[in-house]
C-alpha cells in the first residue's frame, strides 16, 4: 500500500489537494477513535471502473454512525456521487476507497458534546491485503490471545474506529510470531473473526460460517460469498463455530473487503485440508472475482459503475 499516486481527498463536500487534508490536534476522533469508517473497492471492468457494493457500505456507514449517535449530514446518495467523482479526479481504474466520519475539534470531555461531525474520504491503489500468493496459496494463522469484545462491551456489528484497537492488538502478535494473520475467539471461546475479516469452513461440501452473535461484523463480503456459494448449488449455514471445527475442516476462507477471499492453509501449525487453496473455495473466488470485475452477469447488481454517476 503506498499513498505516493493520491492527488485529491474529498472532504466535507469539497475535493481538496492532498496536503491540505489535515486533522487538528485536539480532534475529539483522535484522542477517543470517536468515529466510523468504511473500506470500499472499485475494480476495473471492461465498460470502466465500478464500485463494488457501495450502496450497501455506506448504507453499513450511516448505520454504524448511529449506533454512536453521529448524524452524517450527507445522504447516501449524496456520498456516492462523492465517491465517483473522488476515483474520476484522481485517474483511478481500480482502487480502495476509504470513507470515514469522525468528531471533530470543539472539546475533549468524553461526550462529545457539541464537536462537529467531519467527513471525509480517500482512494488509492491497493493490492491483495494478505498477498497475491495468498489470495492463490493461502495464508498461515494464529489463533490470537487477545478475544474479540462481546456486543455487551461495544457492539460489535458498527465499524468503529476505536474499535479496532482490538484487531491491532492481534495481527500485531500474529506478525510478531510469524504469521499472516490473527484469528479471535470471542468471549465464550468460539471462532470469532480475523482482525479484519470474517470466518468461512468447509466440511464434506457444506460450508459453514457464523453469526451476528459471535461477535462478527457482518461482513457485506461474507454477504457476497453467501450468496456466491448458493449460487453455484452449495449448502451454507449460519452457526456458532469451535476451533475443531476450523482445525478439522476439508477448506477455511476469510472474506473481507481488503481480503476479498483469501484461503487458510495452516492454522497455528496445523495443516487445513491439502494445505492450498481447495476446489470450493477456488470456485467461490473465481465467480467472486469475476463478479467484480463484471464478466458475470448475474452479480451485475453488485457492480456501481463510476462513470455513469460522474456524467450525470
Amino acid at each position: 500500500m503506498s499513498f505516493e499516486n493520491i492527488d485529491w481527498i474529498w472532504k466535507n463536500g469539497e475535493i481538496i489537494p492532498w496536503a491540505d487534508a489535515t486533522v487538528h490536534v485536539s480532534a475529539h476522533g483522535l484522542h477517543y477513535g470517536s468515529g466510523v469508517f468504511e473500506g470500499v473497492r472499485c475494480y476495473e471492468t471492461e465498460t470502466g471502473p465500478a464500485i463494488f457494493r457501495l450502496r450497501e457500505h455506506l448504507e453499513r456507514l450511516d448505520a454504524s454512525a448511529a449506533v454512536y449517535n453521529i448524524k452524517i449530514p450527507y445522504s447516501v446518495e449524496a456520498l456516492e456521487d462523492s465517491v465517483c467523482e473522488l476515483i474520476t479526479r484522481n485517474g483511478f481504474s481500480s482502487c480502495y476507497v476509504r470513507p470515514i466520519v469522525y468528531m471533530g475539534s470543539a472539546s475533549l470531555g468524553v461526550h462529545p458534546g457539541k464537536c462537529p461531525v467531519e467527513v471525509a474520504m480517500m482512494a488509492w491503489p491497493w493490492a491483495a491485503y494478505l498477498g497475491a500468493e495468498g489470495l492463490e496459496k493461502g495464508v498461515r494463522i494464529t489463533v490470537s490471545p487477545w478475544r474479540k469484545f462481546h456486543s455487551s462491551m461495544m457492539p460489535t456489528t458498527a465499524k468503529a474506529c476505536g474499535q479496532y484497537l482490538n484487531s491491532i492488538l492481534a495481527v500485531q502478535d500474529a506478525f510478531s510470531r510469524g504469521y499472516d494473520e490473527a484469528l479471535l475467539l470471542d468471549m465464550h471461546g468460539s471462532l470469532a473473526e480475523g482482525s479484519g475479516e470474517n470466518l468461512f469452513v468447509i466440511r464434506d461440501g457444506k460450508i459453514v460460517t457464523n453469526k451476528a452473535d459471535d461477535s462478527i461484523l457482518m461482513g457485506i463480503t461474507r454477504d457476497s460469498a453467501i450468496e456466491i456459494a448458493k449460487e453455484l448449488g452449495f449448502s451454507v449455514e449460519a452457526k456458532s463455530l469451535e476451533l475443531n471445527d476450523l482445525l478439522g475442516a476439508d477448506e477455511a476462507f476469510f472474506t473481507g473487503t481488503a481480503a476479498e477471499i483469501t484461503p487458510i492453509r495452516e492454522v497455528d501449525g496445523k495443516v487445513i485440508g491439502e494445505g492450498k487453496r481447495g476446489p470450493v473455495t477456488k470456485q467461490i473466488q473465481d465467480t467472486f472475482f469475476d463478479a467484480v470485475a463484471g464478466r458475470d452477469a448475474r452479480f451485475s447488481k453488485w457492480l456501481h459503475p463510476v462513470m455513469r454517476t460522474v456524467a450525470a
